[in-house]
């Protein structure tokens, strides 16, 4: 008894150092939270149907296996204010985007969300990769295909900038959509995410 009295006395007075251990969070220095990164595919809902899965440090999807409907991971957490860091490589042939404050989490489109796009191919290049649909256009639209790239998207109120490989391709005001979680788009061609963290402000 005598001994663990002792040992007690000494912890109290600091005598005796108590290694602090972490617990395990997906939070990071700063308040960013990490949705995604090379090891882990984070935790989502399902919209449509494609084949997610980890490959090579990424979360990769090539193919959609069912309907023609285009699919999402929807975030189990709406946001309202926040900063959104990603990186990403889609090939030549991709339709992928980042949508953000979407009214109804199980309906994800450009009506319905802010989109930020991924998409060289797009028909009408104005609301292509670097732009949001409907919203703020891009020109010349930026190309991102067959490499990595970051994209840097803030929702502030009404006031929405998309940064695009440290060019500003985005700065909107626009309140149609309030708050909403977010989602990553599998529509075509092949889609990586190799890290998505989000910064509640």
């Amino acid at each position: 008894m005598k001994h663990i009295s002792a040992i007690a006395t000494a912890i109290t007075l600091g005598l005796i150092a108590i290694p602090f251990v972490q617990p395990a969070s997906s939070q990071s220095d700063g308040g960013w939270v990490t949705l995604v990164d090379a090891t882990k595919m984070g935790d989502w809902d399902k919209v449509g149907d494609a084949n997610w899965a980890m490959k090579d440090g990424a979360l990769a999807a090539d193919k959609l296996l069912s309907g023609k409907d285009l699919a999402y991971l929807v975030s189990k957490k709406p946001y309202k204010d926040f900063q959104i860091k990603a990186e990403f490589w889609t090939d030549a042939e991709a339709n992928s985007g980042i949508f953000i404050r979407c009214d109804n989490p199980k309906v994800i489109d450009g009506k319905t969300c802010y989109e930020v796009n991924i998409f060289d191919k797009r028909p009408d290049p104005s609301y292509g990769t670097g732009a949001i649909v409907d919203v703020a256009k891009v020109n010349p639209m930026p190309k991102a295909a067959d490499k990595w790239n970051t994209y840097e998207i803030t929702a502030k109120g009404s006031k929405l900038t998309v940064i695009l490989n440290g060019e500003k391709t985005v700065d909107v005001e626009d309140s149609k959509h309030a708050t909403g979680p977010i989602a990553l788009q599998y529509g075509s061609g092949v889609v990586k995410f190799r890290k998505v963290q989000i910064k509640e402000l």
